[in-house]
């Protein structure tokens, strides 16, 4: 089982190729140029490396969202590009699961934090379970001080990870009420390779898609749709 990963759902751009248990290759990015510049090269030089033929994958994995809107639509085109191209199924991954597979077994409740903006953060919370993801609250967009209390009242000592922790770190050191940590710099943001492994346990579940009816979940609405709306409702 060979799976293709993609992942621009927020700062970070990461490409993966990973097969049964074997991570092949992974490219990530995070530094100051935009998806639509480098998804594709990187793509593109991993293949090279690794001289694998596109066409020997089984399906194209990808953070389907939340996140930012512009990333999540480069991801998603180019996700449904190729798997209409090489006739392969896709497997939308929610981002914030993907985020919290990167802390695989701890024994820690999961806690990713995406900034959204305006005082609110996509985030979810996770545990694992016999080596299996759980989810306890499922991906949402929320204040970040609601998640704080949500997780003070599960009791239970907490990992934090995600572009969103060093946005709210101060409030999260004035609110949390149980033992908590963050994530170090190499397991703290979005990893293909992580949206790959996710991708395992999904496609046992048959969860696949075609790529032509793939469509990210944005979770909500973009501040241009706030705006025409807000605009329509005082007319």
């Amino acid at each position: 089982m060979k799976i293709l990963a993609l992942d621009s759902s927020g700062l970070v751009a990461s490409v993966a190729i990973v097969e049964d248990e074997n991570l092949i290759a992974e490219y990530t990015v995070n530094y100051k140029k935009t998806h639509s510049q480098t998804l594709l090269p990187m793509m593109d030089e991993i293949v090279k490396m690794t001289e694998v033929d596109l066409h020997t994958i089984d399906a194209i994995a990808v953070a389907e969202g939340p996140g930012s809107f512009t990333g999540l639509r480069i991801g998603s085109a180019t996700a449904k590009g190729l798997g209409l191209a090489l006739d392969k199924p896709l497997i939308g991954i929610p981002t914030v699961e993907g985020i919290a597979m990167n802390l695989y077994d701890t024994n820690a409740v999961i806690c990713p934090l995406m900034d959204a903006r305006r005082n609110q953060v996509y985030t979810g919370i996770y545990k694992f379970n016999q080596h299996e993801l759980c989810v306890i609250k499922d991906q949402i967009a929320i204040g970040i001080e609601e998640i704080i209390e949500a997780l003070n009242l599960i009791g239970q000592e907490v990992v934090f990870l995600g572009d969103g922790v060093p946005v709210y770190r101060d409030i999260i050191a004035q609110k949390m009420e149980v033992p908590y940590s963050f994530a170090p710099a190499h397991l703290n943001k979005q990893r293909a390779s992580a949206i790959a492994v996710r991708a395992f346990d999904y496609w046992e579940k048959e969860k696949t898609v075609s790529a032509g009816a793939f469509q990210p979940n944005y979770l909500r609405m973009s501040q241009a749709e706030r705006e025409r709306m807000e605009k329509t409702q005082a007319e």
